[in-house]
């Protein structure tokens, strides 16, 4: 039986090889970074060691650890491909699924959050962390690798986008720069946010608490979100307060961060 195409890496490979024809200049990281890689995994670990491996350990070493991590668990394959879809589909400044590959760092924190997430489930807490913070130095994304994020997620400019050791963020959420999902003090135990499917988070909002934001909610960009919002609302401000139904089943997919109250069912009881 044929194997089933690879339609993302098909396409970031027939793009880099325009793109190679059109800006010559940039050939040379195109061969090295898609071309003569025979997967998007071994090309992901290429990339990706090249932006992290100029620290402690060696580019060639993370390299091989990705290329390993990647092998074992094939669900990292499988999100990654997810997140390139969305990112394709949603960000308005994204021509095709090859420039969050090679440009986009929110696309390639999460894609080394996720490598750093498979490690610490496996014990590999040290190098789990120490990802974390080449992670954190490099792309200025802070994602603790106990937590546990979805897939087709989108970290829109991701400049300062912070999640903390027990944050859930489950499939299909959208979230711009300079948001937090961050504790209130310094209890342990499960203390950051659960981020429920399909939301739409807007730059610079702070989740804090073990706080849920449900299915298809919206929070407006700026805001200060204390409490739990229920599934399908929009909710703004310091403290945040749910002003509305959203009419829109899926805001991570439309990306509308402009709260029009004529988009908004006001007849929500707080």
């Amino acid at each position: 039986m044929d194997k089933p195409k690879d339609m993302v890496w098909e396409a970031i490979r027939a793009q880099a090889e325009v793109t190679a024809q059109r800006e010559p200049v940039l050939a040379e990281l195109l061969r090295q970074s898609v071309l003569d890689n025979r997967t998007l995994e071994e090309a992901l670990s290429h990339r990706i060691s090249r932006k992290l491996g100029h620290h402690a350990l060696s580019e060639p070493y993370l390299h091989d650890l990705f290329v390993e991590t990647f092998a074992r668990d094939s669900r990292i394959g499988l999100d990654v491909r997810r997140d390139i879809v969305a990112i394709n589909e949603r960000d308005a400044a994204c021509p095709n699924e090859l420039a969050p590959f090679l440009y986009f760092k929110g696309f390639q924190a999460i894609t080394a959050y996720r490598i750093a997430h498979r490690l610490w489930v496996e014990g590999r807490e040290e190098i789990a962390l120490y990802l974390q913070s080449i992670v954190s130095q490099v792309f200025g994304v802070d994602i603790h690798p106990a937590a546990r994020i979805g897939a087709g997620i989108m970290l829109d400019h991701a400049t300062s986008i912070v999640i903390g050791e027990t944050a859930v963020v489950e499939d299909d959420v959208s979230m711009l720069h300079e948001v937090t999902l961050g504790g209130t003090g310094k209890q342990r135990g499960d203390r950051h946010p659960k981020v429920r499917r399909n939301v739409l988070i807007g730059a610079g909002t702070k989740i804090l608490g073990n706080i849920e934001i449900g299915q298809g909610a919206r929070i407006g960009a700026g805001s200060v979100v204390l409490d739990d919002v229920p599934p399908h609302t929009t909710a703004v401000g310091v403290p945040a307060r749910v002003i509305g139904r959203e009419r829109n089943e899926v805001p991570s997919a439309t990306m509308d961060h402009y709260i029009n109250v004529k988009d908004i069912v006001l007849d929500y009881v707080i």
